[in-house]
């Protein structure tokens, strides 16, 4: 997979690449009928979502016959990484421990968020 130096993307951007991400191979078609929004969602809006997708190096795209169908070229977790990078330096300059202090404060995370971190800190310990 390719790996652009830093993604963002758009709620509606997100929700296009979940579905590349969950059915690798998707025409437009299929990623309209996949993808979750209120108002639903125009095919041609769709096409124009992967054509972007496609021209910033997300998204592969291969023509089978007349149909166009799509893969993400990035996966979840570098698109993860790279917009919570980006949120952790611009808004936390870089201060990881302020993000997580944040989200205890705010109540963002419960006792089951909880046990799941302390479990993954001493993994994390454990490692060479």
């Amino acid at each position: 997979m390719a790996k652009p130096a830093e993604i963002s993307l758009s709620g509606l951007q997100l929700s296009v690449m979940r579905v590349l991400w969950e059915q690798p191979g998707s025409s437009t078609a299929a990623v309209v009928e996949a993808v979750e929004h209120p108002r639903g969602l125009a095919h041609t809006t769709v096409a124009t979502l992967l054509t972007r997708l496609e021209k910033r190096g997300l998204v592969a795209v291969k023509r089978d016959g007349r149909q166009l169908t799509y893969r993400a070229r990035v996966s979840e977790a570098q698109v993860r990484r790279s917009m919570v990078g980006s949120l952790l330096g611009s808004l936390f300059e870089g201060d990881a421990g302020a993000l997580v202090a944040h989200l205890v404060r705010e109540d963002e995370v419960d006792s089951a968020d909880f046990a799941r971190i302390e479990r993954l800190l001493r993994k994390a310990g454990d490692a060479p």
